[in-house]
């Protein structure tokens, strides 16, 4: 197992968690237990927080008067679990093709190797791990090479060790949180001019921002939900996600922004949180 921090954690920000609310918290933490490997950290009243090596990485929540977020509203698309390394992500997929666990996809992003699927509640995952960051190739405006080629699941599942998986490795993160949102202009001006997020890559109907030369810490796209308006507090899925910043600076340009434009605020975890135009909500931290 690796012990080297992943790159896109060194930046100066990078997502720390993601909360989700889900109507059967039983069956829903079980499967991030059992097929994805997160342990329980904490529990409390109204859900868990799961994690890897002691850090939290997801907060799952119930509410009996939850409403099932429709298909085409914001808010998640997915959530990614970065792989230290792609031996455990080879490691990852042995486990979970001997457990029959259902694929939605897998690409060859260039810049990455990832594979998808989904939790018992439709909630998006992505488990990925990162090419060198020394191999990426950029363009002159800085924005990075992507793509979505066919990833070969059988050479990764070939590749992987032959021994016992004891869960997720320590180092696993989440790398990234791909959002589903109304409109890209408008995710455009909240995520790159209020938050200071640099867009890293452009798809049809989609913007991906990073800070420090990432591919992406945070996506959004309309390919469901475009046209989408607020999410009510009531809807299962994506509740808030946290924003953490290495370097202060940033983290206080980031604030002075949001005092500027009188966007809502209020202090929470030792950070701001706020909502973004679609409701889902953010805590900045550092």
């Amino acid at each position: 197992m690796t012990s080297e921090t992943s790159y896109a954690l060194t930046r100066p920000a990078h997502v720390g968690h993601s909360h989700l609310v889900v109507k059967d918290l039983a069956a829903v933490s079980g499967f991030y237990q059992s097929m994805l490997g997160l342990k329980v950290i904490e529990k409390t009243a109204s859900g868990e927080v799961l994690g890897v090596a002691g850090l939290p990485l997801l907060t799952l929540t119930t509410d009996s008067n939850a409403q099932t977020a429709p298909r085409n509203a914001a808010g998640l698309f997915h959530t990614a679990f970065l792989m230290p390394d792609r031996t455990e992500l080879a490691r990852w997929l042995r486990h979970a093709a001997h457990n029959n666990v259902v694929l939605d996809g897998a690409s060859d992003h260039l810049v990455s190797e990832a594979i998808y699927l989904s939790d018992p509640e439709g909630n998006g995952i992505e488990i990925y791990a990162d090419r060198p960051h020394d191999v990426w190739k950029f363009h002159q405006d800085g924005q990075v090479e992507m793509a979505t080629n066919r990833l070969d699941l059988q050479a990764l599942y070939e590749s992987a060790p032959d021994d016992r998986w004891n869960g997720m490795a320590d180092g696993t993160a989440i790398g990234h949180i791909h959002l589903q949102v109304g409109n890209i202009p408008e995710a455009d001006a909240f995520y790159r001019d209020v938050l200071g997020l640099k867009i890293m890559a452009r798809y049809p109907g989609a913007s991906f921002f990073a800070t420090g030369g990432y591919h992406h810490h945070v996506a959004a796209n309309i390919w469901n939900s475009r046209g989408a308006g607020t999410r009510s507090e009531k809807m299962t899925g994506l509740a808030d996600y946290s924003l953490h910043f290495n370097d202060k600076t940033a983290l206080d340009t980031a604030k002075t922004a949001l005092d500027k434009l009188e966007i809502k605020t209020e202090a929470r975890d030792g950070g701001v949180f706020l909502r973004d135009p679609w409701g889902i909500g953010l805590t900045l931290t550092a």
